[in-house]
């Protein structure tokens, strides 16, 4: 196990593996950083917030470079987890050629327990579930992506129909749930999204440029996506969790945070890869701009 220092109390903490996102051969092939621990630690230190990751990645991955500022426990692995976008318009398809290493409770470092902000942000089922358990102080929050999704044996990303995930510990433990249009059809939504919604205080549902829709106690808000211009629209659903995470510790406030959520994924959006993650300033620029977008 490497750490960098694991005895200091985060702000925020996200668990997921750190991704290498592998480019397309045009582009002169090698990757760039995803993954949601990448998108959200890197928002939540933007933002002004002390943050932490617990990952796991193959020793060659140099976090303290790619992740900087930011404090990494990272399980040892052979192989860092490696995922190939191919996108067709807006449709995605994914392929997870390798992984890294499950992460367990037992890799959590005490003091990280007491963090006021969790994000647990699969990607691939790597997170287990019992670790929503760790947390009885934080707003704790899961990203749904991981836990609905499975890869087949030509490395292929499939969905995992909605119905047979849940309601285990991540969703009794957890006070929001973050899921996005490309992890449950649009004909399952309606039903999964009303079924989650009874065992966690909230629901966030992104759909990319048709906005978000939240259910918050069984009252449910739509907010329009912020104007952008669209360079990658991978991570933006990351960064709208972290961000609404973040707000919603900040004000208490869930429409407020359901706004500010909305406006620093349009950011997300706007920079390849990790590039696109804003800083406070920018935020809070643009929501002035915009005064109209609110959750309604």
């Amino acid at each position: 196990m490497t750490s960098s220092p694991a005895g200091e109390t985060p702000d925020f903490l996200v668990i997921g593996h750190v991704v290498q996102d592998l480019l397309p051969e045009k582009d002169g092939a090698g990757w760039r950083l995803g993954g949601a621990a990448a998108y959200c630690s890197l928002l939540a230190r933007n933002l002004g917030l002390r943050a932490a990751v617990l990952t796991s990645a193959a020793a060659e991955l140099d976090l303290p470079m790619v992740l900087p500022g930011i404090d990494c426990v990272c399980i040892p692995s052979e192989r860092t987890t490696q995922i190939r976008n191919v996108y067709r318009g807006r449709r995605r398809t994914q392929y997870i050629t390798q992984a890294a290493a499950r992460l367990l409770p037992e890799h959590l470092p005490s003091a990280w327990r007491r963090a006021k902000i969790v994000l647990l942000g699969p990607v691939a089922g790597e997170v287990d579930e019992d670790l929503a358990a760790c947390f009885p102080g934080s707003l704790l929050g899961a990203g749904a992506q991981g836990w609905l999704r499975e890869v087949g044996p030509d490395a292929r990303v499939r969905p995992v129909p909605p119905e047979r995930w849940g309601p285990g510990p991540a969703l009794r433990h957890a006070r929001a749930l973050f899921v996005s249009d490309e992890d449950i059809p649009p004909e399952s939504a309606p039903e999964a999204i009303g079924r989650w919604a009874k065992a966690t205080e909230l629901v966030a549902f992104t759909r990319g440029y048709g906005g978000a829709d939240v259910v918050h106690f069984g009252a449910q808000r739509h907010i329009g996506a912020f104007p952008a211009d669209a360079v990658d629209p991978t991570g933006a659903g990351d960064v709208f969790a972290a961000a609404f995470l973040i707000r919603w510790s900040e004000t208490g406030d869930v429409w407020d945070a359901t706004r500010f959520a909305s406006c620093a994924a349009s950011f997300a959006v706007e920079g390849e890869g990790v590039s696109g993650v804003p800083q406070r300033a920018a935020i809070e620029e643009r929501l002035a701009q915009y005064p109209e977008i609110i959750a309604g």
